[in-house]
């Protein structure tokens, strides 16, 4: 029996509470990691009610920006004297934890949302911050993906679109500059990375840069192939995070911790010795279960490969681009 059948996968994207699931189907068969990381969870379900339950916490960065952490991805908020300006949206389920965390950061109203990429944990609380008076502005490809319903394979799991009023009433194609309440902030288009929507939203004058998930701090990361993501895209896209950073720079990663320069060259290289360990074994003609038993992570897992994407599903990932 392969090592691919018997390992579980953990069950949440969003969040660490979860345990690791059965390897059994209710008839008997051995699941696959991707399976187990789908059916044994009912994914979506498991990272909401944590996230209906979840402390969100504040970190006051500099310039008026800080992060709200806790509700899936990281959310970055700038206070200015007539409104605030928010970096995804969490999840809509922690809409109480997040309003009593923004009303910390003074009673200005939430003005302006801007999505880095289409996935729930980011976008899921679109409609209340809508609904609380904030336009919202994206990628056209985050909206096209709200649009309409998705479907990502690898979680074996359906999106449906959202109301209305969650979907972006702004969109750009490759760059946009925002001035809100006179800080400038920086809007860039990746190409296909984590999904075929990412953006950066860099703090100028503040010198800090929110990378949405092309960039997860400490931990492997998902690859939404399903949505026009990749391992090649997501190596391009950290390199354009380091062209775009300085030592001083303050970076926002997609998840994970409040990170710097030198923690985003790590990631970078991470991912580059992952995908050539990967990509040697492929050309070998190795089977994808001969690669999972080769271990090509082994050297990184001590440190990226304890959160919710585990080495073997990491290793799936990278073999799915290569």
């Amino acid at each position: 029996m392969s090592d691919t059948q018997t390992r579980a996968v953990p069950h949440s994207l969003g969040c660490t509470c979860g345990t690791r699931g059965a390897t059994l189907s209710a008839d008997g068969a051995w699941l696959t990691p991707r399976q187990v990381f789908a059916a044994s969870r009912h994914i979506v379900e498991t990272i909401r009610a944590a996230a209906a339950k979840a402390t969100i916490t504040v970190h006051r960065l500099r310039g008026q920006v800080s992060v709200l952490e806790g509700s899936g991805g990281n959310v970055a908020v700038l206070v200015a004297p007539d409104g605030k300006l928010l970096v995804d949206a969490g999840i809509g389920v922690s809409q109480p934890m997040m309003a009593e965390a923004l009303a910390t950061l003074g009673d200005a109203p939430i003005r302006q949302l801007i999505n880095t990429h289409w996935h729930f944990d980011h976008s899921d609380g679109n409609a209340w911050v809508n609904a609380a008076g904030a336009s919202i502005l994206a990628h056209e490809n985050t909206r096209t993906r709200l649009s309409s319903a998705q479907h990502v394979e690898d979680w074996h799991t359906d999106f449906p679109a959202p109301p209305a009023g969650a979907l972006p009433s702004d969109v750009f194609t490759t760059e946009r500059s925002v001035d809100f309440g006179g800080t400038a902030i920086a809007l860039k288009y990746y190409g296909p990375a984590h999904t075929d929507g990412d953006i950066s939203a860099t703090f100028g004058e503040a010198d800090i840069l929110h990378t949405g998930d092309t960039f997860w701090n400490g931990i492997y990361p998902f690859i939404d192939y399903s949505t026009g993501g990749s391992i090649d895209g997501s190596i391009r896209a950290v390199e354009e995070n380091l062209a775009m950073t300085r030592d001083s720079t303050i970076i926002i990663p997609g998840h994970g911790p409040i990170g710097n320069r030198a923690q985003l060259a790590d990631y970078r290289d991470m991912l580059v010795a992952i995908r050539e360990n990967v990509a040697t074994l492929k050309r070998q003609g190795r089977s994808l279960d001969d690669i999972v038993a080769a271990k090509p992570t082994a050297a990184f897992d001590a440190k990226w490969g304890q959160f919710v994407i585990d080495p073997i599903f990491f290793t799936e990932l990278v073999h799915e681009g290569v």
